[in-house]
């Protein structure tokens, strides 16, 4: 079985997702069933099916989380000594050499990327060109329009 890494806040949010699915949202649906059933005929009532199809998602959700969880590899960063070289769970600040603009990224897993929240997963090809870099290097991303060199500015275990 492959691990796949995670951060610690990574963990975190999915763990506190889970319980909120097994003790909030779970029985929640539980009673909307229990409720829909008391008003007879199964056939004809809407808010029966609605409610079975929200418990399918909620089940389905909760085997998905369990899964990614056993999978995990979480990964604190902070337990890390700092360095100068980029790593899973580093925070990169990054200049593109052209435009001359920064930008900064924390490196995470897949299930936590967002670039919304830069945060970008450990397998895309700007992550994948930095790990096991330093500040100073230089490194070139291929991307559908051409070849873009960044610097690495700084790097921080946070």
């Amino acid at each position: 079985m492959n691990r796949v890494p995670m951060t610690v806040e990574g963990a975190e949010t999915l763990r506190a997702e889970l319980e909120d699915l097994k003790k909030v949202q779970r029985p929640a649906v539980v009673q909307a069933i229990a409720e829909a059933r008391e008003h007879g005929d199964l056939k004809e009532n809407a808010e029966y099916h609605a409610a079975r199809e929200k418990q399918g998602f909620i089940e389905g959700r909760i085997q998905e989380i369990e899964a990614k969880l056993s999978m995990a590899q979480v990964i604190d960063v902070k337990a890390i000594e700092p360095s100068d070289k980029v790593i899973f769970g580093t925070t990169v600040t990054i200049i593109h050499v052209e435009k001359d603009t920064e930008v900064t990224y924390k490196i995470v897993g897949d299930d936590e990327a967002d670039v919304k929240k830069q945060k970008i997963s450990v397998n895309s090809p700007i992550a994948r060109a930095l790990i096991g870099k330093e500040v100073g290097d230089i490194v070139v991303v291929n991307t559908p329009s051409g070849s873009v060199e960044y610097e690495i500015d700084a790097v921080e275990h946070i």
